[in-house]
This record gives structure tokens, sequence and C-alpha cells, in this order.
């Protein structure tokens, strides 16, 4: 049996595989939920229908063919290949982050880039199927209306906020490297 040795002892290859296992199910119901989202209001809200939940956020139906806030949604239609070619590669790059780094204790890095990754995926199912993202959640900010957005823009969103907190506060934290023999002051 494959053993890696950590900071906590001896960890089998099984424990290590679990990890990537269970982070690849976070990626796995986020794609769930947010496909299930956009499909329930395709099916049952008309196209730039709004339904009010509240003085501040609305559930409405819109379509973007761009990027975040509509970046290139007026392009020609090249953004759609570009953006599915985009999020394919960046979610390959995370796949494969998240094998390298299973069985670390990494949570917090884990978790970021579970939450990533499904987003992604998420939009990326959108573009190939439809030609466009669904988005579905307004909210207000005082009278200003924040661009519509959708599940996996907020596991994006989340999931970033993750890897910000992991890069400050727990990736690199370890030991401080040695000093440089070779320097004389």
């Amino acid at each position: 049996m494959d053993r890696q040795l950590t900071d906590e002892g001896i960890v089998t290859e099984e424990k290590t595989n679990a990890s990537f296992v269970l982070w690849s199910m976070v990626a796995v119901l986020v794609i769930a939920f947010d496909q299930f989202t956009k499909w329930a209001i395709i099916k049952w809200v008309p196209l730039y229908d709004k339904i009010p939940i509240n003085s501040f956020i609305n559930i409405t139906h819109q379509r973007n063919p761009g990027a975040a806030f509509s970046f290139l949604a007026d392009a020609s239609g090249w953004q759609r290949w570009f953006f599915i070619g985009l999020g394919t590669l960046v979610s390959a790059y995370i796949a494969v982050w998240l094998w390298r780094i299973r069985g670390t204790g990494q949570t917090v890095l884990s978790a970021g880039l579970a939450l990533v990754l499904g987003g992604a995926i998420g939009n990326v199912i959108d573009r190939i199927r439809l030609g466009n993202v669904v988005d579905f959640i307004q909210v207000y900010i005082g009278s200003w209306p924040f661009p519509s957005f959708n599940v996996a823009d907020s596991a994006i969103t989340v999931g970033a906020v993750f890897l910000i907190i992991d890069a400050l506060f727990f990736s690199g934290r370890g030991a401080a490297p040695a000093a440089d023999s070779t320097d004389t002051q």
C-alpha cells in the first residue's frame, strides 16, 4: 500500500483519495444545485420578468452571453467559445490542483477550489447548452440594481474569498526558511 508522510504522521493513499472525492463531491453538488435552479427559472419565470422577494431582492430571468457584469455581452458571438474554452481550462487546472493537494489538510484552500470548480463548470454547461448563462438573482443596493447573478457565480465568489483567506492566513505559513549559510553579514 502506498503511504505518504505528513506532519500529522502516516496517511494512507485511500485517505488522500477520499479527500479528493470529498471536494469533488462539493463541486458536483454546486453544479447540481446551479443547474436545478437555472432549470426552474427557465421553466417558470418568463424572460425579463421580476418576482419581488423583498424590498431589495428580486428573482428574475436574464440571459448573459458575456462574462461577469455582462463583459463582452455585445460581442459578435466569439465570446461563447472563448469562455467555454477558458472555463474548461480553468476547471481542468483546478481539478489537478485539488488532486495534488489531496490529503494535505488544506481545508480552506480545498473548499475554495471546489466552489470555484463547481461554479465554473455550472456556467460552462450553460454556455454549451444554451449559448449564454442564465442569471436570476437580482439585488438592489439602494436604488441601484447590482448585475443579476446565479448559484454558480455565488459559488465562484465565495470560493474566491476562501482562496484569499487561505493565501493571507494559512498557505505558506510554515516554518521560515533557514538563513543562507553563505551570508557573511
